[in-house]
């Protein structure tokens, strides 16, 4: 008998998983995934423009296009991850496929006979005249630029809720550990990416983009290796089906229902009951927003309820899982008014990089290759990020009594107004650089102009802020609103609008060309009027802003009831995430 009391005392989730020694596995993977592919999309428009031999214009596009692929594709990597595998699995089976894209583009960048003849030291004049890569060739460069954004969107969708998921959501105190996660999330993310822009960089630049690739290749390999050897740590989600099932399912009961009047009384809508409740189950409290949803959880009286196909999930739904699809249908707005700035990021990440080739990049006798100019804003956050961990937050805590310093969705507004500032500053440095090109009589020169790269490190530093506050306010705040079910699937739709901002770019440069009469056009940066483009991007990014406030102040933070089960004191629960019920406002 003692041992039966035992086993009924023994704690559901041994002690000695999760924390941040299994987090530290999440941070390793996710830190290598973006050297990796950071180093690679900020050398893309070289690659492109002197090795493949496309226009600037048409390699921009394809590097938006190829960043817009592989975070959009992250949706589906969180499909599988919350429906089928586990965090742990998607990982590694997407990471694998990413090592593949990386190896082939190695094999292109080392055979010459699987790419054009390069002309990148053609005068400008003659460009024209440049061989264009063939059918083949573009075949083994798309197959191994997309195998790539496949990988790494599984690796972004899973690896980020994966050390989350080390942290308990219900204990206050590992609540406050996992507002902070995501903080040290992006300082692994920026320290990756610093490593990329430098040492990767630089072997793209002094060993070939060959070895560049293969390096890449190689440590995500070594990556997956490395989290598998964390695996006895790790609290694994247990999948609980699709959730985009599950939102289906609310939309076709609600208008199925669409006739039936609903309770007065909100608890005869059908829920869990506390006894058939998982000790894992969150149970979501209604709220007044979008009452038609509601529908889908009205208990039928009439005589088809005695038959037990009317309590099937495409005819009968609870009141937690309306309240998931309406926390999804709350988080799209925000996920909006996000878009535009990763839209701005997307040509900093292309016409930056080209506007650095014209210019002197000398630091005494080292040049400094152009696509390495973002790691001034990479240092700027290193230093930063732990400073708003240990000081801001901790300062901000006492005046707010939020765990998380200042709310989520206050964090990514600070980030809009960053990234306002920063395009007009990108607009008055390249009116500066295009009038020194006048000036020493440059404009149709090759050469280097007299006007030192880290000119650009202006308006990359302030963007480089404004995503430290963006892109962690929202991978925090879907991670935290969404339900327990769809972890994976809110991370992807907060990488999505990285997605949608990078399509947004190609559709944006392709509008402004037509209306604008051509001001990106020339394929010689110093005929072009990106300084205009610029303004342009300013101007909307600003209405942007206006659109997001009233975006965040519309939204209702979810209300949760914890399982009695848990044991947790209702006045421990106010002081963690599970239950923020405040507006920004």
């Amino acid at each position: 008998m003692g041992m039966c009391r035992d086993v009924k005392t023994e704690p559901k989730q041994p002690p000695r998983l999760g924390g941040n020694r299994a987090a530290l596995f999440a941070y390793a993977i996710t830190g290598i995934d973006v050297m990796a592919f950071f180093a690679t999309a900020v050398s893309l428009v070289t690659y492109f423009y002197g090795f493949m031999n496309f226009s600037i214009t048409k390699s921009a596009t394809a590097v938006t296009n190829f960043m817009g692929t592989a975070f959009l594709l992250s949706l589906f990597g969180a499909f599988l991850s919350d429906t089928y595998l586990s965090r742990f699995k998607t990982c590694v089976l997407f990471g694998c496929i990413e090592v593949l894209g990386y190896a082939l583009l190695a094999v292109q960048a080392h055979f010459r006979q699987l790419r054009p003849f390069p002309c990148k030291d053609v005068p400008l004049s003659q460009m024209n005249q440049c061989e264009s890569a063939n059918k083949g060739q573009l075949a083994i460069l798309y197959a191994g630029l997309y195998l790539v954004a496949i990988g790494t969107s599984g690796v972004k969708a899973a690896a980020p809720p994966l050390g989350a998921d080390q942290y308990d959501e219900k204990d206050p105190k590992e609540a406050a550990k996992l507002s902070s996660y995501f903080n040290w999330l992006m300082f692994f993310l920026t320290t990756g990416a610093l490593f990329g822009v430098t040492f990767v960089v630089w072997i793209s630049e002094n060993q070939g983009w060959d070895w560049s690739f293969a390096v890449c290749s190689i440590v995500v390999g070594l990556a997956i290796l490395f989290l598998t050897l964390g695996k006895s740590l790790y609290r694994n989600n247990v999948t609980k089906g699709s959730p985009l099932t599950r939102i289906m399912q609310v939309f076709v009961v609600a208008l199925r229902n669409r006739n039936l009047r609903l309770p007065e009384n909100e608890h005869e809508l059908h829920e869990i009951q506390d006894k058939e409740a998982r000790y894992d189950t969150e149970i979501l409290r209604k709220t007044e927003q979008f009452k038609f949803l509601d529908r889908a959880a009205i208990n039928r009286t009439d005589q088809e309820a005695s038959t037990s196909n009317a309590h099937g999930p495409w005819k009968l739904c609870t009141v937690t899982q309306v309240e998931e699809t309406k926390i999804v249908v709350r988080m799209l707005p925000i996920i909006l008014s996000t878009v535009f700035m990763n839209t701005c990021l997307a040509q900093l990440q292309t016409f930056t990089i080209q506007q650095s080739t014209t210019m002197d990049r000398k630091i005494h006798k080292f040049e400094v290759p152009g696509a390495s100019i973002p790691a001034i804003p990479l240092l700027f956050m290193i230093i930063l990020i732990p400073i708003y961990e240990r000081v801001f937050i901790p300062i901000a805590r006492k005046f707010t009594r939020i765990p998380t310093g200042i709310r989520q969705l206050q964090r990514i507004g600070v980030g809009l107004v960053l990234s306002s500032l920063s395009m007009a500053v990108a607009a008055i440095v390249e009116k500066h650089r295009k009038s020194i090109a006048i000036k020493h009589n440059m404009v149709e020169s090759a050469s280097p102009l007299p006007m030192s790269v880290f000119w650009l490190g202006y308006q990359y530093a302030i963007f480089g802020l404004a995503d430290m506050f963006t892109l962690v306010g929202l991978l925090d705040f879907f991670y935290s609103e969404s339900s327990s079910s769809m972890k994976a699937l809110s991370t992807a739709i907060s990488w999505s609008s990285l997605a949608i901002g990078y399509y947004t770019s190609s559709i944006v440069v392709s509008i402004v060309n037509k209306v604008s009469g051509g001001w990106l056009a020339n394929n010689n940066l110093n005929k072009d009027k990106l300084d205009y483009f610029y303004w342009l991007l300013a101007g909307l990014s600003v209405l942007n802003f206006g659109f997001y406030l009233l975006c965040a102040s519309w939204y209702k933070y979810k209300k949760v009831d914890m399982n009695p089960e848990d044991n947790v004191p209702s006045n421990k629960v106010k002081e963690g995430k599970g239950k923020i019920e405040m507006s920004i406002v």
